[in-house]
């Protein structure tokens, strides 16, 4: 992994614990995340979205659904940590295995994560990843 992928993983580890600082339901800020045009742009090999802070992230983000009349509810906030290692996580899968966000989500969707990761937190990014492609294949 190049510098630059380790940064953009660190960075959507942060949007990700920064949507529990400002209270934003997990569940649902994780799927609208991971199936939106700013993630889609986020998964282009370059985009200007790249250089810009979880914060800014977060208001595009904010500003693609309240275009569409939704918004970000409240509700269950998962733990800061949980939710960095998901962002981590699924940024690290996508340049690992060069697969779009909303392809990744659709093997690992947000319920999976949560309940793996008290076991699957600790390992390796690429074996974490390698067991939940195998958990999605069996069911």
């Amino acid at each position: 992994m190049t510098a630059l992928e380790s940064q953009l993983c660190d960075i959507q580890g942060r949007l990700f614990e920064l949507s529990a600082h400002r209270g934003i339901a997990s569940k649902d800020f994780v799927t609208k995340y991971m199936t939106s045009k700013t993630c889609e742009y986020y998964d282009a090999p370059y985009h200007r979205l790249q250089w810009c802070g979880e914060e800014y992230l977060l208001g595009e983000l904010s500003d693609e659904y309240t275009s569409r009349g939704a918004s970000f509810p409240k509700g269950e906030v998962y733990s800061r940590d949980e939710l960095y290692w998901m962002g981590y996580l699924y940024r690290y899968w996508h340049f690992l295995e060069k697969e779009p966000s909303r392809a990744i989500y659709r093997q690992a969707p947000v319920g999976m994560l949560k309940k793996v990761y008290p076991g699957f937190h600790t390992l390796d990014e690429s074996l974490a990843i390698e067991n939940l492609k195998a958990l999605g294949k069996s069911k």
